[in-house]
């Protein structure tokens, strides 16, 4: 426990958990490592598929060319030619929400488990484990920032999808399918027609967890996540801790964790997390947010409104 530095007492009021949970240096004990290293193979592939992403500049001029000038057969092979690899690209990173999905229920499994007591002793005790949670939620938050800034992924599918109905129509044989069929094409379509189309897989995922461990109740997953919310907000807003943290990237990485579990509760707990009734103080977190840089934060503050 060397790693948990506990100087501040709970306030009857709030009963706020406050310790430091270590997001930049934890590392898995025995009991943890089985689900910790499960995960962290999941985890190993996020930054290529951020960088991914972030280096995506879609088919916009080709395919405009290829609209332009339907009876041009050139400039329709050179545009489908572009949007193909792009395809699978944009199938990758669906395939990757889905593993992410996975890692989530795992993590969900193992810090709702009975264990321990209650949400805040898992968190103390399973530290690389929340650490892997918060990762998760901060990719996520990070994926969904990008894709929001790139009209150009939903014209490159909506472009394919055209053009591949158009193909089937004409008996025109197209090798690509075998990769991405008419079935998985509709269900990576529906998953970028969101906003926020990671977030929305976890929240999913986290609600499925849910329905389908009826034996914990509901509250093992939703405590787990509004004290999740305020060990990053008392973390933020307490000098003590903030001052451990070794980066000014913690910084922006705990306020991620916390807007992301604040949206999962709202997704998973019946009355939400804006309720009189929410263990989370929304108005604390909302305040922490307004705290910062005002430009560091407008995507976060977008994201919960």
């Amino acid at each position: 426990m060397g790693n948990l530095l506990k100087v501040l007492t709970c306030t009857d009021l709030e009963q706020e958990p406050n310790f430091f949970l270590d997001f930049e240096n934890a590392q898995p004990t025995d009991a943890e490592r089985e689900v910790w290293e499960q995960v962290d193979v999941v985890l190993k592939d996020a930054k290529g598929i951020l960088d991914e992403l972030q280096a995506y500049k879609g088919a916009g001029q080709e395919i405009r060319e290829a609209i332009q000038n339907p009876n041009d057969e050139r400039l329709q092979e050179q545009a489908w030619a572009a949007v193909v690899p792009l395809v699978g690209r944009l199938k990758k990173f669906y395939e990757f929400s889905q593993r992410l999905e996975a890692a989530l229920h795992s993590l969900l499994g193992a810090l709702t488990s009975e264990t321990y007591d209650d949400p805040t002793q898992h968190l103390e005790r399973e530290q690389a484990l929340a650490k892997q949670f918060a990762e998760i939620l901060h990719f996520t938050l990070r994926f969904d920032e990008l894709k929001m800034t790139n009209p150009a992924i939903q014209n490159d599918f909506s472009y394919y999808r055209r053009t591949l109905s158009r193909m089937r129509i004409n008996n025109v044989p197209a090798e690509c399918e075998n990769e991405v069929n008419n079935e998985l094409a509709n269900r990576i379509s529906l998953f970028y027609a969101d906003a926020t189309p990671m977030l929305k897989a976890l929240s999913d995922g986290t609600t499925k967890f849910v329905s389908e461990n009826k034996n914990l109740p509901i509250e093992n997953t939703t405590d787990c996540l509004s004290t999740m919310a305020s060990v990053c907000k008392v973390m933020l807003e307490t000098p003590e801790y903030r001052s451990r943290f070794a980066s000014e990237e913690t910084v922006s990485f705990c306020l991620r964790v916390m807007v992301g579990v604040i949206i999962l509760y709202d997704y998973v707990h019946p009355v939400g997390a804006f309720a009189k009734s929410s263990k989370i103080d929304m108005k604390g977190c909302i305040k922490v947010l307004k705290d910062q840089p005002p430009n560091s934060v407008e995507g976060l503050l977008n994201a919960l409104r």
